[in-house]
């Protein structure tokens, strides 16, 4: 089975995150949305939270998992028996950032590759950290997060 990995904070998942895994599906039999917990991070949503919003807006996509995890992702790899790690990359400075880490990931485990996927340019701009921000001073968020989330934010006032 090809089995990936797609980790990250996902303070919430955007349009960004969700292209990049559909577009993902057909080169994988499962992809993984892992959520890393870092304790150093102060998240703007629960674990649990984030899972069930990713849930939501894969419904029905039997390829998709979600889990959260704590420590190296190849170790979480590792437990899941993934050969592969899947990064979106944004901008040039992403390239740079993510292929350290990955070269990092093979020089810990020579047997997982990172598989990098350029995002779609209407969604180049959109970062979590940027979707946090809007949400804190109240901007529309309906056109960066899948739209069931957009609502449920803005219906429960999770501001």
């Amino acid at each position: 089975m090809k089995r990936a990995v797609f980790p990250g904070s996902f303070d919430p998942i955007t349009i960004g995150h969700q292209s990049v895994i559909k577009r993902a599906l057909p080169l994988f039999d499962e992809i993984i949305i892992a959520i890393g917990v870092n304790a150093t991070k102060q998240s703007m949503y629960s674990i649990e939270q984030r899972i069930k919003w990713i849930k939501d807006s894969f419904a029905g996509e039997a390829k998709i998992k979600v889990e959260s995890f704590a420590g190296l992702t190849v170790d979480f790899c590792h437990q899941k028996d993934a050969k592969y790690i899947l990064r979106g990359l944004r901008t040039g400075a992403d390239f740079e950032f993510e292929r350290g880490i990955g070269q990092v990931n093979k020089i810990l485990d020579s047997d997982i590759e990172t598989i990098f996927m350029l995002t779609s340019t209407a969604h180049t701009p959109i970062s979590s950290s940027i979707v946090r921000d809007v949400i804190k001073h109240h901007g529309d968020i309906t056109q960066l997060v899948p739209i069931e989330i957009a609502q449920e934010i803005i219906s429960t006032n999770l501001r």
